[in-house]
């Protein structure tokens, strides 16, 4: 059977330029006037340039935004959840006449990132975007504080991307694009394939999610997140080399693709969900793995709010299915990990399995009980925090 098809079914539309094309918008581009550009938006250009964000062409219109916003309609009836928009303040906004150019570039490091024709500016109701995308217009919620934190005008255009900012040179074993990964699961013969997101290292709930896909489908991909995290979160090399060990040890040989994508986290939750399920189909990811409280943060959502956001979706919309996957912990009684679909006992028996509660006793330098993590990952993490504490 062949791979899903990506996203728009047309194939894959990655916007990187290479050889002399790129070569002569790179001189273009630097005579051009700069836009610097967020975090977020530089993993969108990235995810643009590569053809995860396929079928996109660049950043969305204001129909496109309000469609996105509320029906997750683009303007032209493409399915997508969540707005992907640029912004600048209304000094420079003023500047740019619709249909020139514009450079977009790092403001971290000023590096040209792609080009843009402007095509449209305009404004949003920022708290409006917050509420249909986080389900909250909290300022304490990571994502509102990017959403608010945006410029005050928005530019809409095509864009030509230039640059994979960094990420192949800094992830060469984990940095794969969607037409690389798309190679691997056709070499190795695979039609059915579940993607596991993460943004942590693999503590045992996550093994036994990623094993219980592998029982149903021919492989799974291990897909980090590579892009800027929240504080404490665990640096990207450190969860491959920790994702690596366990998959080495524990898993069968060949039922795993470890790789890594380009974006921020946004912590949207159920719709930042359905987001991974229409880029992990450019990737050829005919499934994506929904456990709880998927691209969470805090108590925002409910635990299974990003399952339950799937049933939404009008048929045909996407071809990457859900792979709902109940609360799993590790039952005393039943002597393993289990679910609440397949362990009769009660809580007193189960041991919760949580990503913050490894991460706060890693960092405490407590006792982790083995029933956790997996021993060879566990000296991974603790090397990291002791290296911390070194410094």
């Amino acid at each position: 059977m062949p791979l899903v098809e990506p996203h728009g079914g047309r194939g894959l539309k990655p916007l990187l330029l290479d050889g002399s094309n790129l070569a002569n918008e790179l001189k273009r581009a630097a005579t051009l006037p700069q836009i610097r550009v967020s975090s977020r938006e530089k993993g969108d250009i990235i995810m643009l340039g590569i053809g995860g964000f396929t079928p996109l062409n660049g950043f969305m219109t204001k129909a496109d935004w309000q469609g996105v916003c509320d029906t997750m309609t683009m303007a032209d009836g493409l399915f997508w959840p969540i707005p992907i928009t640029l912004s600048t303040d209304a000094n420079n906004a003023e500047k740019i006449a619709l249909g020139s150019d514009v450079a977009l570039v790092d403001s971290e490091d000023g590096s040209i990132l792609a080009t843009m024709q402007v095509s449209e500016k305009y404004t949003i109701d920022k708290a409006h975007e917050c509420q249909s995308v986080f389900k909250t217009t909290d300022a304490k919620h990571p994502g509102v504080q990017m959403g608010m934190a945006q410029g005050d005008v928005n530019l809409a255009g095509s864009i030509k991307v230039l640059s994979q900012g960094g990420f192949p040179e800094k992830y060469p074993e984990l940095f794969k694009t969607p037409a690389e990964t798309r190679a691997i699961f056709t070499q190795m013969g695979w039609s059915k394939i579940a993607c596991f997101q993460t943004r942590n290292p693999m503590h045992r709930s996550h093994e036994y999610l990623a094993k219980i896909a592998i029982e149903t489908c021919d492989g799974v991909l291990i897909h980090s997140l590579l892009g800027n995290l929240k504080p404490g979160d665990i640096p990207a090399e450190v969860r491959a080399k920790a994702i690596g060990t366990l998959t080495d040890l524990y898993f069968v040989k060949k039922t795993v693709v470890q790789a890594g994508y380009p974006l921020d986290m946004r912590y949207a939750g159920p719709r930042e969900a359905l987001l991974h399920a229409v880029f992990r189909q450019n990737y050829g990811c005919s499934h994506q793995i929904v456990g709880r409280d998927h691209a969470g943060v805090g108590s925002y959502y409910g635990p299974f709010d990003a399952h339950h956001i799937f049933d939404t979706v009008p048929k045909g919309a996407l071809q990457t299915e859900a792979l709902k996957i109940d609360i799993s912990f590790w039952c005393y009684k039943c002597g393993g990990m289990a679910s609440a679909k397949t362990c009769p006992h009660t809580d007193a028996d189960r041991l919760q399995v949580s990503g913050t509660e490894l991460r706060n006793a890693l960092s405490k330098g407590a006792d982790v009980a083995p029933e956790f993590s997996r021993p060879e990952v566990l000296a991974i993490l603790r090397e990291y925090y002791n290296s911390l504490e070194a410094h």
